[in-house]
């Protein structure tokens, strides 16, 4: 009867907004993973730090504890897939994510973040990865990037990623004691599929890593944050970097902004601009989420989506294709990032001719 009244947990949840110590420069694996090993002992005192003090601040439990985009490693700038697998991605049973399970595991605690990560079966590339790893230390969700514009993505090779994971596989949601659990990467936000399609599946918080510029005023992201928010009547967790260090661009470039947002769109707590923080954090109540979803009235609008209405539409529609990098039946490396651009082009060119655009 519990679940059908709407009972719920209520527990804080923190975007913890921390400083990315890059790997960019270095040409050396051996000291790029021990920058990695070290920026991992940072975020340990803080996880810590943070999961403690606010339950005795607050009254309630710390349970969720989340890392921006790519915080242990930045991205890849001119680096090659290769160069960049071997220097920057996680393997599934490296140290890396053992030492992530500790901080987990010691605190009792949810910890999400974003990283660059080897998939076993696409030796070939790598992919960006939304994890989510739970009190018990082990890796409880891994949702893979499905939209970049210069990175491969499980839609480059969909046949044969779909063939191992499943749809479900695509659109994982990590049903926890916590509540329902999803995650979407960075500009992600944009797109009001990928994280419907999580809520399709039963998500109640959307995790979002992001490193995204920080401005004072309205950015994109932060209109698609609150409309993501509204659309699906789910929280979003989104934890930016405090600043990006020794890459070529202003450490402050990205910077400030993690927030959470709650069903309605009123952001709930924000850290400011000028260094590391953990001042983006918030009671969630999923017992008053779930309720406010079970009601009845014109306000529910998940309840009243028709999705059938566009189904076909979706189904015709021939704009960003699948499979890009397979080639007779095999995955291929791509030879650099400019095929990714080119690939746009042509993308613009064809919808030019479908008098799309």
């Amino acid at each position: 009867m519990a679940e059908q009244d709407g009972a719920g947990p209520e527990f804080i949840a923190c975007a913890l907004q921390v400083s990315c110590n890059s790997v960019n420069l270095l040409s050396d694996v051996g000291e790029a993973r021990q920058r990695i090993a070290g920026t991992i002992k940072t975020i340990e005192g803080y996880a810590s730090t943070a999961a403690g003090f606010l339950q005795w601040f607050y009254g309630a439990p710390c349970r969720l504890v989340a890392l921006p985009e790519y915080a242990v490693t930045g991205f890849p700038m001119k680096e090659s897939p290769a160069e960049w697998r071997e220097k920057a991605c996680l393997a599934y049973d490296g140290p890396e994510y053992e030492a992530l399970g500790k901080i987990a595991q010691d605190n009792n605690i949810y910890l999400a973040g974003n990283v660059y990560e080897v998939d076993p079966n696409f030796p070939e590339l790598y992919f960006q990865v939304c994890f989510i790893i739970g009190p018990s230390g082990d890796v409880i969700l891994r949702y893979r990037r499905l939209t970049s514009s210069f990175e491969p993505t499980p839609h480059d090779v969909w046949d044969k990623y779909l063939d191992i994971y499943g749809l479900e596989g695509v659109f994982p949601v990590a049903k926890t004691e916590i509540g329902n659990l999803a995650m979407i990467a960075s500009e992600e936000i944009l797109y009001p599929e990928f994280a419907r399609a999580h809520v399709m599946r039963g998500a109640e918080v959307i995790i979002h890593p992001t490193s995204e510029p920080g401005s004072p005023q309205l950015t994109i992201k932060e209109i698609c944050r609150r409309a993501r928010a509204v659309e699906n009547m789910a929280y979003v967790v989104s934890p930016n970097s405090a600043s990006i260090e020794n890459m070529p661009i202003p450490a402050y470039t990205c910077s400030a902004m993690s927030k959470i947002v709650d069903q309605h769109g009123q952001v709930m707590a924000e850290a400011g601009q000028g260094g590391e923080s953990m001042s983006a954090n918030a009671v969630l109540d999923i017992g008053a989420l779930r309720r406010e979803r079970r009601r009845v009235g014109m306000a529910n609008v998940l309840s009243r989506q028709a999705y059938g209405l566009f189904a076909e539409s979706y189904a015709q529609a021939d704009f960003h294709r699948s499979n890009f990098l397979v080639e007779d039946d095999e995955v291929v490396e791509p030879p650099n990032r400019d095929v990714f651009r080119r690939r746009q082009e042509q993308n613009v060119e064809r919808l030019i001719k479908a008098g799309l655009l």
